[in-house]
């Protein structure tokens, strides 16, 4: 994972941990990654993994079984499209307006591109499944 300067390692490792779920590769209720092996795997101190558990035990996307390790919130996927869309809404979406009105760009022109975008995704999430599938063979 490469980390940006923009933004605290904590808070990256947190929505790595969060694009985990939401597409699915971490479900409700199943055992996350220790803070050991999350710090090996993304080369960073188990302090900020730690750090990042916790910001996410707060905001009740992780929950802690004492002496067995961290799991994902049955709530999870809820609460974080909640966050991230009030985080994009308040945050990201006033630039992107302000970028195509500068920039004259239509709605018609938006809506083709994020067409082809959801398009695209589905195609390769239907791709990944059948390889998925042969190597389960």
């Amino acid at each position: 994972m490469e980390f940006k300067e923009k933004q605290a390692i904590y808070l990256q490792i947190a929505d790595y941990v969060c694009d985990h779920i939401l597409n699915g590769q971490w479900q409700a209720g199943t055992k996350v990654l220790s803070v050991r092996e999350l710090a090996v795997k993304l080369e960073v101190n188990p302090n900020t993994v730690m750090r990042t558990y916790d910001t996410l035990l707060k905001q009740q996307i992780l929950l802690n079984k004492r002496g067995i390790g961290f799991f994902v919130d049955n709530e999870a996927v809820d609460r974080i499209i909640h966050f991230r869309k009030h985080r994009f809404m308040n945050e990201e979406l006033p630039l992107f307006m302000k970028n195509i009105h500068l920039l004259r760009i239509s709605m018609d022109e938006i809506m083709k591109e994020y067409d082809q975008y959801v398009n695209n995704q589905q195609s390769n999430k239907t791709f990944k499944n059948k390889e998925d599938e042969e190597n389960n063979k």
